[in-house]
């Protein structure tokens, strides 16, 4: 399997990923043998199993660790109220869920887009019935990903991103604009990993994983489809705003443990993605961009 690399958006240099689990992925993903057990592991209880132990204390001691072996700036992230400074977080999925410093992410603002999550980024300008993403044998259709009759047809030909977060990445979510819920439902699936190896073999995971997707209304960008899509140890999808208002850089929610995905759509000619991103893309390499950081501006 080739190795992952991306582009920072913040800084132009490219930069190799450090696969959590990466043996794993390319057993189930890269062997005959493991493709045959990829979709028992897929099955919803495994990736709830695993997430209830990273709520465990037990899981506490493998944050240092994590942190050490992947390099994380943690002058950024807040420690889990209440905890003492020798043991920062109650347990792993309490450190996976960090919350951010006040000042870590600021949002870009007015007609610029703001990213909604720290990820890795492919990006379009037009998304129609149907856009290959740069992994050998991976797409999603727009109306399929919805599942949804009523918006089936709204998105096609918009802009939209798929937002990829690592293990290693802040895991929360945030919204980009100002505005109001318009609608809300949740797709059940499987779990497969969204990693680009398991893309590389499973062309439909975005298809077939599970999904919850908001319908937004927002002030600067139109309606706009947020999808936020579960992957393999992905303990739970948690929305944790209320009401149906919400405002640019307010949290929207958090994947408890495991990486996973955030795509959003747009409707046509609302908004548009910044060339560097798109240049990244058609190159088929991703772009890492840190939350609040703007990936693009408005058309009108």
């Amino acid at each position: 399997m080739k190795t992952i690399r991306y582009i920072d958006l913040d800084s132009g240099e490219q930069h190799e990923e450090s696969v959590y689990g990466g043996f794993w992925v390319r057993m189930l993903y890269g062997t005959w043998l493991g493709q045959l057990f990829s979709t028992l592991v897929a099955l919803p209880f495994v990736s709830r199993f695993y997430g209830w132990l990273q709520d465990r204390p037990a899981s506490a001691a493998k944050v240092a660790p994590f942190i050490r072996n992947f390099n994380i700036d943690m002058r950024d992230f807040l420690h889990q109220e209440g905890q003492p400074p020798e043991e920062p977080y109650a347990s792993f999925n309490h450190f996976f869920t960090r919350r951010l410093t006040d000042n870590a992410r600021p949002f870009a603002r007015g007609s610029q887009f703001p990213a909604p999550c720290d990820a890795r980024y492919f990006a379009y300008n037009e998304l129609n019935a149907d856009v290959d993403i740069p992994v050998k044998g991976s797409l999603f259709t727009a109306p399929v990903l919805l599942a949804h009759d009523a918006w089936a047809e709204t998105f096609l030909g918009g802009a939209g991103f798929i937002a990829r977060l690592c293990p290693v990445d802040y895991h929360r979510f945030h919204f980009p604009d100002d505005g109001i819920v318009l609608d809300r439902w949740r797709i059940p699936g499987a779990l497969h990993s969204v990693n680009p190896w398991a893309l590389a073999f499973r062309g439909d995971i975005f298809m077939i994983n599970e999904r919850e997707v908001t319908i937004l209304d927002t002030e600067h960008f139109g309606k706009i489809a947020f999808v936020d899509v579960g992957a393999t140890c992905v303990g739970k999808i948690k929305q944790t705003y209320s009401g149906k208002n919400f405002h640019r850089g307010e949290e929207k929610g958090m994947f408890l443990f495991g990486g996973s995905t955030v795509i959003v759509l747009g409707e046509p000619g609302r908004w548009q993605i910044k060339p560097e991103i798109l240049s990244n893309t058609r190159d088929g390499i991703e772009t890492y961009v840190k939350m609040g950081r703007s990936i693009g501006s408005a058309t009108s």
